[in-house]
């Protein structure tokens, strides 16, 4: 037989009643940030500075009534710039009678790296596997179309062998 005890028991009520109360007084003061029933907008990213300048966006915006600001870039699209406007004064150009020509590979030279490449029986590309270069540079030297350059050509006489500078 089980003998029920009413202390133990109206404790035990007293205790949930007063569990009961703190939990609705501290959901009371939770009440500001229970929940949020505000509509979330989600929206697609800005548009880009390219869409911006879209003849599209441009007229979007004349008529939602948002400010624009147009302007031409002198020359834009055109090929005024290259035929009509120099930097320099025309009429000094028109003038000047000095030769403003690169300086070109002297003919000695050209000769001697032939000559010294063709000894050693290397080709162009050999040779500027050798020094380091692409071989468009060996080509334009023994054609005398490329300017001279006095690294490429100590370059050269190292993996040549030879002396191709002569006395100045």
């Amino acid at each position: 037989m089980l003998f029920f005890n009413s202390n133990s028991s109206s404790q035990k009520n007293q205790k949930s009643i007063y569990r009961i109360e703190i939990f609705f007084q501290i959901r009371k003061k939770m009440s500001g940030i229970a929940q949020d029933w505000e509509p979330v907008v989600i929206r697609k990213k800005a548009p880009t500075a390219a869409a911006r300048k879209d003849e599209k966006a441009v007229n979007a915006a004349r008529r939602s009534g948002a400010e624009i600001e147009t302007v031409k870039k002198s020359n834009a699209g055109s090929n005024k710039a290259a035929s009509s406007s120099t930097s320099l004064n025309t009429r000094k150009l028109d003038e000047d009678t000095e030769n403003l020509s690169h300086e070109k590979v002297p003919t000695e030279l050209k000769k001697a790296i032939m000559q010294a490449r063709q000894d050693k029986k290397l080709t162009q590309a050999q040779l500027a596997q050798l020094i380091n270069e692409k071989p468009q540079i060996i080509q334009e030297y023994e054609s005398g179309k490329a300017i001279p350059n006095q690294q490429i050509i100590s370059k050269l006489e190292r993996a040549l062998g030879a002396k191709l500078r002569g006395k100045k």
